[in-house]
C-alpha cells in the first residue's frame, strides 16, 4: 500500500491544480462583475497577484461609478508592483492618486509611485533621465505629506539615488581626466563640485581638478601656459584650504613648486606683445 502513496499525492495534486486552472479560467469568461471582484480580492489576499492583476485589469473599466472602483484600482496598480512592473506600476499609482485626491490611499499611492520610480532606477552606469525622474517625485511626495509614515523610508531612497547620481558623475569626470581630456575633466570636476559639496568624493574630486588643470597648463601651447598655471595655482589654494590633512599633499605641494616657477619664468602675454 505504501508504494502508491506518492502516485496517489501526485494525482490529488494535478486535480487540484487543474480544478484551480479551470476555476480561474471560468472567472476569466464570467460576466458575473460581482463574482469576478470577490475573487481578485481574495487572490490579492493570497498574494496571488498575476491572476489578482488579471482579473482587476478587466474589472477596472466596469467598475466606473461604484464604490469597489477605488479599490480595485489600488489593488491593481500593487499587483504590477508586487509582479516587478514597477513603470506600469508608477503610472499606475500617479493616475489612482490624480483621479482620488482625498482616497484613504491617496498618501500611499503618492508615496508607491515614489517607491515604484526608485526601483526603476538603473545602475549609475546607464542613462540616469530615470533616477532624476524619481527625485522629483519623491521631492513632490516629501513636500505634499511632510508628516507621513513613509517620510523615512523616501528620504532613504532619495539619499540612495542622489548617491547613484554623485558616483555617475565622479566617474564621468574622473574618465575625462584619464583620457588625458584635461578641459574637460575640469569643467566636469567643478560641475560635480557644485552639484555634490558634501561628496565623500569631495577631496578627490578637488586634488584632480587641480592635478588636470596643472597637466593642461604643461602641456599648453606657450601663449596659453602662463594664465593655465595661474588657474591652477588657484585649484591648488582651494584644495589645500579644503583638505589641509589630504594624503595627496606632497603630490600637490610638488605641482605647486612647479607651476609657480613656470608662472616667474613665462612673460605676461602683454610684455611679450610689447616686445
Amino acid at each position: 500500500m505504501l508504494s502508491f502513496r506518492p502516485t496517489f499525492f501526485v494525482l490529488l495534486l494535478s486535480a487540484l491544480l487543474l480544478g484551480s486552472c479551470t476555476g480561474y479560467q471560468k472567472l476569466l469568461k464570467s460576466t458575473d462583475v460581482n463574482k469576478k471582484y470577490e475573487a481578485a480580492i481574495q487572490y490579492y489576499d493570497k498574494g496571488d497577484y498575476f491572476k489578482a492583476g488579471t482579473l482587476l485589469e478587466e474589472l477596472n473599466p466596469l467598475l466606473k461609478g461604484r464604490p469597489e472602483a477605488e479599490k480595485a484600482q489600488f489593488y491593481f496598480a500593487n499587483t504590477n508592483f508586487q509582479q516587478r512592473n514597477y513603470t506600469l506600476s508608477a503610472y499606475y499609482f500617479k493616475t489612482f492618486y490624480e483621479t482620488y485626491p482625498n482616497s484613504q490611499y491617496a498618501e500611499e499611492a503618492a508615496f508607491m509611485q515614489a517607491k515604484s520610480l526608485f526601483r526603476d532606477s538603473p545602475s549609475f552606469q546607464l542613462d540616469q533621465t530615470n533616477t532624476i525622474s524619481a527625485l522629483e517625485v519623491i521631492q513632490d511626495f516629501l513636500n505634499r505629506f511632510p508628516e507621513s509614515r513613509f517620510r523615512a523610508e523616501t528620504e532613504g531612497m532619495s539619499q540612495e539615488l542622489q548617491k547613484k547620481l554623485e558616483n555617475k558623475a565622479f566617474r564621468a569626470a574622473r574618465l575625462y581626466y584619464d583620457l588625458r581630456y584635461y578641459q574637460s575633466a575640469v569643467t566636469a570636476f567643478t560641475g560635480f563640485q557644485q552639484s555634490f559639496p558634501a561628496s565623500a568624493y569631495g577631496e578627490q574630486a578637488a586634488f584632480l581638478k587641480f592635478n588636470a588643470q596643472y597637466d593642461m597648463a604643461r602641456e599648453s601651447v606657450e601663449e596659453k601656459q602662463r594664465e593655465r598655471y595661474l588657474e591652477a595655482i588657484a585649484f591648488y589654494q582651494n584644495f589645500i584650504d579644503a583638505f589641509p590633512q589630504s594624503k595627496n599633499l606632497k603630490d600637490a605641494e610638488r605641482m605647486y613648486e612647479a607651476a609657480r616657477a613656470a608662472v616667474d619664468k613665462l612673460k605676461p602675454a602683454e610684455s611679450t606683445a610689447s616686445n
